[in-house]
């Protein structure tokens, strides 16, 4: 009832209950918590296949110089900068990276694939939002099995 209330209730905590009803039922459907997880994680391959990964995977170059007469030899390992996916961006292996980076997100741990700068965004906002709604259908089931 807090949610419809307009005059005791801030327009901010309105807001929010409306947006955990939406997302959860008020924690009583875990279906819903669920779906929109799917309907995220979905998203998030989605979006990484087309703007976060990058055209190839950046290799490593070493270079380094030995002295004519023995002694140190200094190396320096350079990485190229990640590039921008141009071309076919929906391919299989394009989907089995976006699909490690988004399922490594759900647990919040990072993947390690390199990603272009958009696509960092993309894996932290759904380091974010996909364990949140993993949390609120844990919450609903759990409220089930209590009853």
């Amino acid at each position: 009832m807090r949610r419809h209330d307009r005059s005791g209730t801030p327009k901010a905590e309105r807001r929010l209950l409306w947006a955990y009803w939406l997302l959860s039922g008020y924690g009583l459907r875990a279906g819903r918590a669920l779906g929109w997880l799917a309907a995220a994680m979905v998203a998030t391959v989605v979006l990484l296949m087309a703007f976060g990964l990058p055209m190839s995977s950046p290799k490593q170059k070493a270079t380094g110089t030995v002295p004519a007469g023995g002694g140190t030899v200094t190396v320096v390992i350079d990485k190229q900068d990640v590039k921008n996916p141009t071309g076919d961006r929906f391919t299989g292996k394009r989907f089995d990276k976006a699909l490690n980076v988004t399922l490594n997100s759900v647990v919040f741990r990072s993947s390690g694939q390199d990603l272009t700068t958009i696509g960092t965004y993309i894996e932290m906002t759904s380091r974010v939002l996909e364990p949140a709604l993993l949390a609120l259908a844990v919450l609903a089931i759990r409220g089930r099995i209590k009853r």
